[in-house]
């Protein structure tokens, strides 16, 4: 997807339903050579993009609440801007996975920090930092701003799981248009 082409994404990823992917598979991470995500440098670049994160949820392009999905949550809420990390700015799609028992679309209106499980992002980094899966960079994190990590113990962020044929790449590469987003696709 074109830069120029972004402020259309922008106002579809928040009006859709996306679906992030986030892996449980045990990958190495990607800040060491033979690692392809979760390693001291994709865990500061997430650190760094969760404080450029600050006041999310009060930005204009955000979405409803609405119904999610394994293994999101069964609510989800949207939203979408651009950040400046590390002295770059990029585009960011930020996803709430709501959660809990008896949950309802009112309850979680009603008292979101309560029901929010984890914080998941998308975000396309420069040209070259994974040029075969159009430069996302993702990360999930704990509501209090936490890098999470799988079963393993690897945190989840950078290229994640990629090459594992599950998680998030992998489930991103079905998405409508090659663009690795589910939000800009229509029905």
């Amino acid at each position: 997807m074109r830069r120029g082409s972004w402020l259309r994404f922008g106002i579809a990823a928040v009006a859709t339903v996306g679906l992030l992917c986030w892996a449980v598979a045990g990958e190495p991470a990607r800040g060491d050579a033979h690692m392809a995500f979760g390693g001291e440098g994709d865990v500061a670049f997430a650190e760094a993009l969760w404080s450029a994160m600050n006041g999310y949820e009060n930005w204009p392009m955000q979405s409803g609440v609405y119904p999610g999905m394994s293994p999101h949550g069964k609510f989800l809420k949207l939203y979408y801007n651009l950040v400046p990390v590390e002295g770059e700015t990029y585009h960011l799609i930020i996803k709430d996975n709501f959660g809990g028992a008896d949950l309802t679309k009112q309850t979680v209106m009603a008292a979101p920090q309560k029901h929010l499980q984890a914080v998941t992002i998308m975000l396309q980094r420069e040209p070259g930092y994974d040029s075969g899966n159009q430069n996302w960079f993702w990360a999930k994190y704990a509501p209090d701003g936490s890098v999470a990590t799988n079963p393993q113990g690897t945190a989840l962020a950078g290229r994640v799981a990629k090459g594992s044929g599950q998680g998030c790449i992998a489930c991103h590469r079905k998405a409508g248009g090659g663009d690795y987003v589910f939000a800009n696709d229509t029905e």
